[in-house]
């Protein structure tokens, strides 16, 4: 249970018809277990297609461009495993996060009978969310895009169109992982691809010069002539016949957009995923990170934290998209927080008690604040 300051700084500005929890109507009824969560918000799907768009363009590039055309057939056979593999892997991980329920507060459940099934105690306090109409837990955030409040609420983020909260953390982490080292593969091969094609292109030119001057009986002094002739006829470039099916401007264009797109992902996930790592270890959010609130509440340590959200002790299901954290379920205790003592925290100025007498009146002796 979190003390909380009698000075506690709301993020909505207070207004007196939200804190009658009898406003509140009573929440919809529950849908069955299991139901799949989607946000329908125009830009998160728009982002989300274009995530799937790039993932299948990198895919048709590594598969048509430099794999299957290569008679190296072990070469091939190996990276196009591996690439598909993690391709899998990521998509799979960004389904998980965009359709998994980030941790959703129910909505509309600030009603008076909730509240006073709670049973409050002296010092006792419950937070209430006047867009929602939902009690709001420790370390909960309303999200203006799912229009609910959200455990343990990282960011909102549109790549993946959904918040990233408690229940979903993980597929994101595992998202952003999984995108940067395809990224890296891609970039590794198109290395690999240029420097064997360009290898590959001068030796046969180098081949068909040497054919050349004997065919001709050529002596020392035109080789050189005969080598500026040969390279005008056959320049170096990509072989479209053993390098790729496309020809060698085509192959050349995407292999530029694939290595521009790899370059790009790699910086941004990789970047995002050491944000979450360190997110996961300090147990702060990025919420709380900017807000710098310095509320006096207990902190878990890294590991348990790092087990919590990745669903226990350390094993290959770390890295499954399809196995869950573990979260123990919000009990009633969950929903209410314990105000701190005059004796740790600031004296609060007059104004503010008188502004907190006025809202107990409000509350006919509830403890309901609006946050």
């Amino acid at each position: 249970m979190m003390l909380i300051p009698t000075h506690h700084f709301r993020d909505i500005e207070r207004k007196p018809e939200y804190l009658q929890p009898e406003k509140c109507a009573p929440p919809p009824y529950p849908g069955p277990a299991g139901t799949m969560w989607f946000i329908r918000d125009g830009c998160g799907i728009a982002c989300a297609i274009v995530t799937w768009f790039l993932v299948l363009y990198a895919e048709f590039v590594v598969l048509f461009v430099m794999l299957i055309p290569s008679r190296d057939y072990v070469y091939s056979i190996i990276n196009g495993i591996l690439f598909n593999l993690l391709a899998f892997l990521a998509l799979a991980s960004h389904c998980r996060a965009m359709l998994t329920d980030p941790g959703a507060v129910p909505k509309g459940n600030a009603t008076k009978e909730f509240i006073e099934s709670l049973q409050l105690k002296p010092g006792q306090v419950v937070y209430k969310c006047p867009k929602c109409c939902s009690i709001k837990p420790d370390r909960a955030h309303h999200c203006s895009v799912c229009k609910r409040c959200i455990r343990k609420m990282d960011h909102h983020c549109p790549w993946v169109n959904n918040c990233v909260g408690e229940n979903n953390q993980k597929y994101f982490v595992l998202f952003t992982m999984y995108i940067a080292l395809i990224s890296l593969h891609a970039l590794i091969m198109v290395g690999f691809h240029f420097l064997h094609c360009f290898e590959e292109d001068w030796t046969r030119a180098t081949l068909n010069l040497l054919d050349l001057l004997q065919a001709h009986g050529l002596t020392r002094e035109r080789t050189a002539e005969a080598r500026i002739s040969q390279e005008k006829t056959q320049p170096l470039t990509v072989s479209s016949t053993e390098c790729s099916y496309f020809s060698p401007p085509t192959t050349v264009i995407l292999l530029i957009l694939l290595c521009f797109e790899g370059l790009l992902f790699l910086i941004f996930t990789s970047v995002m995923f050491g944000t979450q790592v360190h997110s996961i270890c300090t147990d702060e959010t990025s919420i709380e990170r900017l807000k710098r609130k310095q509320q006096p509440r207990e902190r878990r340590g890294s590991w348990k934290a790092v087990k919590e959200t990745f669903g226990g002790n350390f094993s290959p299901n770390w890295f499954n998209p399809f196995s869950g954290p573990y979260h123990p379920a919000l009990r009633d205790e969950g929903w209410v927080r314990q105000v701190a003592s005059s004796d740790n925290m600031e004296t609060t100025t007059e104004e503010q008690s008188e502004e907190q007498s006025e809202e107990r009146k409000d509350e006919d002796s509830v403890e309901v604040t609006d946050e």
